[in-house]
């Protein structure tokens, strides 16, 4: 049976909260316990935080970017704040579960300065990291976030591509020549979700292109 999170009631002091956090085996268990930390969104939160966030400690640093990346919810605290420590935590990371978190993380902060940063890790040999990349760059539709993602749908692993693929065709609104081709390139991928997607993003813009894609697809099995 699973528990349910009880954020109102809930009375654990922030040190009781991280320690659970930290040592929980459920990664179930311990996000709710991080759920809770976001819902109070206090100052004492926030600097408990700022305090992981330097730790030597690789799953201290990881927590500490979790509860930065959506501190307040649903009425975000010290967004300024989170911001600005994620961001600097971005330019020491070497740990690649850490920086995936600081990534993810910093999507949800919605902040246009962080695409240039997202940009330098496009290429990381991980395809965690990458694909973190892609959700910091599908919050801005510019036209950095575009280039690098007409890029990463090009990329080896499943996940990034079909991210990136959905972030092109359903998530921006732009319609350009770069942003139909990068689409039609993907109709004929091996994967479903980034094919599929493909077809929605050329669907969306009336790129005639999409009817042979569409025949394949009710053809198929």
């Amino acid at each position: 049976m699973s528990v349910q999170p009880v954020f109102s009631e809930d009375v654990r002091t922030i040190d009781e909260l991280v320690n659970f956090a930290l040592s929980e085996v459920s990664e179930e268990l311990a996000w709710q316990a991080v759920s809770v930390l976001h819902r109070r969104g206090t100052a004492e939160v926030l600097q408990y935080a700022k305090r992981l966030s330097t730790s030597p400690c690789n799953r201290e640093r990881r927590l500490g970017a979790d509860i930065l990346g959506q501190l307040g919810v649903p009425d975000r605290t010290f967004p300024i704040e989170c911001a600005a420590i994620l961001r600097g935590m971005l330019d020491t990371e070497q740990d690649t579960a850490v920086l995936s978190s600081i990534l993810i993380a910093v999507s949800f902060q919605n902040c246009a300065d962080a695409i240039p940063l997202a940009v330098r890790f496009s290429s990381h040999s991980s395809a965690n990291v990458r694909h973190a990349v892609v959700l910091v760059l599908a919050t801005e539709e510019c036209p950095t976030a575009v280039t690098c993602l007409v890029r990463m749908s090009r990329d080896t692993n499943n996940n990034v591509r079909d991210w990136a693929t959905f972030a092109l065709g359903t998530l921006f609104d732009a319609d350009t020549p770069e942003i139909r081709d990068a689409l039609f390139d993907r109709v004929a991928d091996p994967h479903d979700d980034t094919r599929s997607e493909a077809l929605v993003g050329l669907a969306r813009r009336s790129d005639p292109r999409v009817t042979d894609g569409l025949k394949t697809e009710l053809a198929s099995d």
